[in-house]
């Protein structure tokens, strides 16, 4: 089985703030060749025009699910993000969710359509949640927060997966002394 790392993240401009905020998510795709080790790169982001934070995170690993889905091969995956949110909810939420019929014990659970839609999508692959502390210098989830802060600005989309710039993108950001030191193989 493949193995696939995601570094992902979300962008909320004005997140939480009364009116229509525009939001974006982006993601790092890290395909490790099974037979050679060789890592291939990929970048995608999406964006919508009125949105949260949280939405944002769920729709940027639904986006990843289906994108590492497109070839119907099951791949071994470890999703990062900076969302307590997204990581908690489907490390420990889900679960109990599902067993009461996509119910909470107390009140409804905000973005259902959403959980239901990343749970269906996960279930395809064998995902492991991991969660990074935000804006500290990791430098996947720093250039997964360049692409979802850009794609919310410019309210682009990838359509897909497309090479990724994130070699480039680290160079650039080194030279300028923001990252000092790129732990990993990419």
């Amino acid at each position: 089985m493949s193995e696939v790392r995601v570094y992902a993240d979300e962008s909320c401009l004005g997140n939480g703030r009364e009116g229509n905020n525009p939001g974006g998510a982006g993601g790092l795709i890290e395909h490790v060749q099974a037979r050679s080790g060789k890592v291939t790169l990929f970048d995608y982001w999406i964006s919508e025009p009125a949105t949260t934070n949280n939405r944002m995170a769920l729709r940027s690993a639904i986006e990843a699910m289906h994108i590492l889905s497109r070839k119907g091969k099951r791949v071994t995956v470890e999703f990062t993000s900076d969302s307590q949110y997204l990581v908690k909810g489907m490390r420990e939420w889900v679960a109990g969710w599902k067993a009461r019929g996509w119910r909470r014990r107390e009140g409804a659970i905000e973005n259902l359509a959403l959980w239901q839609a990343l749970d269906a999508a996960a279930s395809a692959h064998v995902v492991k949640w991991q969660w990074v502390r935000g804006h500290a210098g990791h430098p996947q989830n720093e250039y997964a927060n360049h692409l979802a802060t850009r794609a919310a600005r410019e309210q682009s989309q990838s359509g897909g997966p497309v090479p990724s710039l994130y070699v480039e993108w680290v160079a650039a950001e080194q030279a300028r002394g923001r990252l000092v030191a790129v732990p990993g193989n990419a």
